[in-house]
């Protein structure tokens, strides 16, 4: 749901109350994102979901690199009794939000009519004036899209679907069906809207737990994570912008993958720094085969060199890289052992004196790096933004005033202690690291600089 409030120290300007879904691990990548590319306030989150206010347009929103933003409420009490109190008593919560996703779906629906009639119009052999009364029909077509799609003042046709999840006793308690049914059946009361259950206009979202409550309306219909410039999906594009959003990379730089795979981290850091030489690298014809068809389906061709060699002997001058970002192979496919030694001396050896490496690791990997007994690590480092001024933590929801307190100086000790323990590797010196979740299994980002020359 949309909470509409002033931005601090405004007094005027609104902004609307969002929060978006991360793949654990994310959150302070998330959190730094909102606040730079949204100019986010109120930031706060919660396993596997961020919380921000921002007066940002939907254009805007739709450049997220994380998953789902998500049109948010977060009521807490009793559960079923809160739920119900929330659409009787405060409908205007509701139409405010439903009023944003209907913009949002006016957007959408003219785009898509523009980038149709354009290819039509680009295939069509015919006189001028029948292009005109396509043009024409496009416009009509589109107008009645939009009477169809929400009308906030007349909602007798809008028809929606609870998706409903219930985590900790409360799963045990209720089944996410029972949930669904008794808010559909209070949305229906109220609103007099009809449900769908296969091909609804509005998606409601809904988690419960033990300690608070979320309610929200899906901004986009189909995640974010799933990039439209990418063809042959490899790694997770959410990990590997993240990854690429660590590597402070520059204007003018030289970027080095030198185990690109299918080239994911290469497109999501082209994308979003374009004036910069990347080059990519592997061993593998058909890794390498991939990446190009993902480079022509994006339109990068020009901008990402790719070269078959492997990454133990890179021929490249040392100190002559300003960047290296990669995926450490592993799983059953890749199993690169004790060559993880050798990978990183040859990725020292070229990287210059103050240059940056950001890794993915597995816990194997990680443990053979950091010298380390325990594989675990809390998923905010030193440099996490959460100590920043409007980025907070959700830990206790029952309190009415304080339902974000700022991360505690024993959680950021931790980090500092663990970084402490992290054994560095010849002039490569641990600055970040943090867990993340792969799905079945877990990784860890981690980047390093490289202190003083190798003399390797």
């Amino acid at each position: 749901m949309s909470e509409t409030r002033g931005e601090p120290g405004s007094g005027t300007e609104a902004g609307a109350r969002f929060f978006c879904t991360a793949g654990r691990g994310l959150e302070p990548f998330l959190m730094r994102e909102v606040r730079a590319r949204l100019a986010a306030t109120e930031v706060e989150y919660i396993s596997g979901k961020v919380f921000f206010t921002t007066c940002s347009d939907l254009n805007m929103l739709k450049k997220l690199k994380s998953q789902f933003p998500l049109i948010s409420s977060v009521s807490k009490g009793k559960l079923f009794n809160e739920m119900q109190r929330l659409i009787n008593e405060d409908p205007g919560s509701w139409l405010n939000a439903i009023s944003i996703w209907k913009n949002l779906l006016e957007l959408d629906i003219e785009e898509n009519r523009d980038c149709q009639l354009e290819k039509q119009i680009e295939e069509e052999t015919l006189e001028q004036r029948d292009v005109t009364t396509k043009s024409e029909n496009f416009q009509e077509e589109f107008q009645n899209d939009i009477e169809k799609a929400i009308d906030t003042h007349n909602q007798k046709d809008l028809t929606f679907r609870v998706s409903c999840r219930c985590s900790g006793t409360i799963r045990k308690a209720f089944t996410a069906q029972e949930v669904g049914k008794v808010i559909g059946i209070a949305i229906m009361k109220h609103f007099g809207w009809k449900a769908d259950l296969r091909n609804p206009k509005l998606e409601i979202f809904i988690h419960l737990n033990d300690v608070y409550s979320v309610v929200g309306i899906p901004v986009f219909r189909v995640p974010l994570a799933s990039r439209a410039y990418i063809k042959t999906a490899g790694l997770r594009s959410t990990i590997a912008w993240a990854m690429a959003s660590l590597a402070d990379i520059k204007a003018g730089a030289f970027v080095l993958d030198p185990m690109c795979g299918l080239g994911t981290i290469l497109l999501e850091a082209a994308k979003e720094w374009p004036d910069v030489y990347y080059v990519g690298a592997d061993v593998s014809d058909s890794q390498l085969l991939g990446t190009w068809d993902n480079l022509k389906a994006a339109g990068l061709e020009d901008k990402i060199e790719l070269l078959k060699l492997s990454v133990i002997e890179l021929p490249l001058p040392s100190e002559s890289v300003d960047i290296i970002i990669s995926d450490i192979p592993f799983g059953k496919k890749f199993k690169l052992g004790k060559d993880i030694k050798s990978i990183l001396q040859e990725m020292e050896r070229v990287l210059h004196v103050g240059g940056t490496i950001v890794l993915l690791l597995s816990e194997d990997h990680h443990r053979r790096l950091t010298d380390c007994k325990e594989s675990s690590i809390p998923f905010n480092s030193k440099d996490s933004h959460t100590d920043e001024p409007g980025i907070k933590k959700c830990l206790n929801p029952e309190e009415k005033t304080g339902a974000s307190k700022t991360v505690s100086t024993s959680f950021e000790a931790r980090n500092h202690e663990f970084l402490d323990r992290m054994s560095p590797f010849g002039s490569l010196l641990p600055v970040e690291c943090y867990k993340v979740s792969l799905g079945k299994t877990d990784a860890f980002i981690c980047k390093y600089k490289k202190s003083h020359s190798s003399g390797l």
